[in-house]
């Protein structure tokens, strides 16, 4: 496993997990934990435990879909160690929101009245180490295939609920290999199966972008709703269920 250290406190940016593997897969999960590390004052960043444990601090279950994908898939992974309120690695870095003051109706206190220069020392302790780690295991292997695994909150406050169980983001042109994987999820008809559901395509700067369209990799983003992600086994269900499906896609593919 493999880290970043800060020089005064042991702190790791980001885990990696199976770099040995020898595929083609790379597994991501950005948005992994709630962590706020100690340089930034640890707990919860002024917030109540209870919001730090919602969707607005990180992606619940999506960590443990990626491992269980990524054990399926014999793929190496690597994941996140701080809450994206801290900072949000799948943002660009000219986004407004890569440091939220305000998500779902929930003001973040600590960062209320965070500047450029805190933003920078964020950017500079999780961003940057995070995505230089993904962009050499990206390029470790000349056709490489991303995999971004995210999840979404069954409702937003006020909004009404969201019924996919599970969707795929693309940007256009189409994505072929995004395409081909939605049409395989569409052919179970328990599956309510959301393209493009409930965000669209890519943003400029965003990890999909950086690490994947910029370079003209094979990718695919994963969406899967929260209350289908709770436990453990559901966690692992889902990396057994998607993993063929994955692979059936990237023949279909020919990439």
């Amino acid at each position: 496993m493999r880290g970043t250290h800060d020089t005064t406190m042991t702190y790791h940016a980001f885990h990696t997990a199976g770099e040995d593997r020898d595929s083609r897969w790379l597994i991501t999960c950005d948005h992994a934990t709630n962590t706020v590390p100690p340089q930034i004052g640890g707990g919860t960043l002024g917030l109540p435990q209870a919001d730090m444990a919602r969707h607005i601090a990180y992606d619940p279950g999506a960590a443990g879909v990626a491992h269980a994908l990524a054990d399926n898939l014999g793929a190496p992974l690597i994941t996140s160690n701080f809450s994206r309120l801290v900072i949000d690695p799948n943002r660009g870095e000219d986004d407004p929101t890569l440091l939220m003051r305000l998500y779902d109706g929930t003001i973040i206190p600590q960062n209320r009245h965070a500047d450029a220069a805190e933003t920078e020392r964020r950017m500079e302790l999780c961003y940057r180490p995070y995505h230089a780690e993904l962009g050499r295991l990206a390029a470790s292997r000349a056709d490489r295939v991303i995999v971004a695994v995210h999840s979404f909150t069954p409702q937003l406050r006020g909004r009404p609920p969201r019924p996919w169980h599970v969707a795929i983001l693309h940007s256009p042109p189409h994505n072929a290999l995004s395409v081909s994987l939605i049409r395989r999820l569409r052919t179970d008809p328990e599956l309510c199966v959301g393209d493009n559901e409930p965000y669209a395509g890519h943003q400029p700067g965003d990890s999909i972008d950086r690490h994947a369209l910029q370079h003209r990799r094979p990718h695919v983003l994963l969406e899967l709703r929260q209350d289908l992600l709770e436990t453990v086994e559901q966690q692992k269900a889902w990396g057994r269920r998607l993993a063929p499906l994955l692979q059936g896609a990237l023949q279909d593919c020919k990439i």
